[in-house]
């Protein structure tokens, strides 16, 4: 009654966290929803309560990837990982691509991962529109920060009695209860269950590509300059070797993705389309 409303605290007064309460003084914020299945998906990492068994015999706390439809808040995939690398995003986006459909958007922080090149790129070729949340402004990605809400209480309860937990069990037992409970669930805010919601009303989303085609759109594009002398290429910090038939070349442009240097290929400088794939320089052969 005399005005004293809450005010959300600056986390230590950082310039990034001074900008975002400044902002949300000047502007309003208003619930939002997007009109067709597939229209918008909400990206975004939850680090977990609980400690698992790692292979090694190691103690570490996994954390999850989630991906949920803005307009059905079905939830399209989550895994759980040992890190937030570029990575192990593009293996979880991989999956809910070829789970459901090639969305129109996807909203996500700016995390270091978000913004990589092989991410980045990767949507640009898939035509995904790639939209950042403000700097500590969660709220704009609420939808799925919701959700981490009813992991912890409802997932990560079910596992209290589970001493030895791997990651391989936990995400399978993520699989089953995404599956048969969440997405089965009535809710309240939609009044429908959201599978029935992302069944029942229009997508607008598309076919998703092959694995092969995923492979290929979540990679970077670089130029080298090759070596003259041996007609060799670094990647990496890795020495590739060019196919005599492009030695004329003195600048050589590459696809490749950091965390998997097996499939490296050769681009045409004009189109960018592959000409040949590159293989690892083996001085014993030669």
């Amino acid at each position: 009654s005399q005005g004293w409303h809450r005010i959300r605290g600056a986390s230590k007064q950082r310039p990034g966290a001074l900008a975002a309460a400044e902002r949300r003084e000047r502007v309003e914020v208003r619930s939002y929803e997007a009109s067709y299945n597939d229209q918008l998906w909400h990206l975004d990492y939850h680090v977990g309560s609980r400690d698992i068994i790692t292979a090694c015999g190691e103690r570490k706390r996994p954390q999850l990837l989630g991906i949920i439809d803005d307009h059905s808040r079905l939830i399209c995939h989550m895994q759980w990982y040992l890190d937030q690398s570029a990575c192990s995003l593009v293996h979880g986006v991989s999956q809910a691509l070829q789970k459901r459909c090639l969305p129109r958007a996807l909203m996500s922080d700016n995390g270091s991962a978000m913004k990589s090149a092989e991410f980045t790129g990767g949507l640009l070729k898939l035509g995904i529109q790639h939209d950042f949340t403000q700097s500590y402004s969660p709220e704009q990605n609420a939808k799925i920060e919701t959700v981490w809400g009813s992991v912890e209480g409802r997932l990560m309860a079910m596992l209290e009695n589970v001493n030895q937990l791997d990651l391989d069990t936990l995400n399978e037992l993520t699989q089953l209860w995404v599956e048969y409970e969440y997405n089965q669930r009535y809710h309240r805010e939609i009044a429908a269950k959201p599978i029935e919601r992302y069944c029942q009303e229009r997508r607008v989303g598309r076919e998703c590509p092959g694995s092969n085609a995923l492979r290929d759109a979540f990679q970077r594009t670089e130029t080298r300059r090759q070596r003259k002398s041996d007609g060799t290429i670094s990647v990496a910090r890795v020495r590739f070797e060019i196919p005599s038939r492009y030695r004329q070349l003195s600048e050589i442009r590459v696809r490749y993705a950091q965390w998997d240097l097996s499939h490296v290929q050769l681009l045409d400088p004009n189109s960018d389309s592959a000409l040949c794939r590159l293989y690892p320089l083996d001085k014993h052969a030669n």
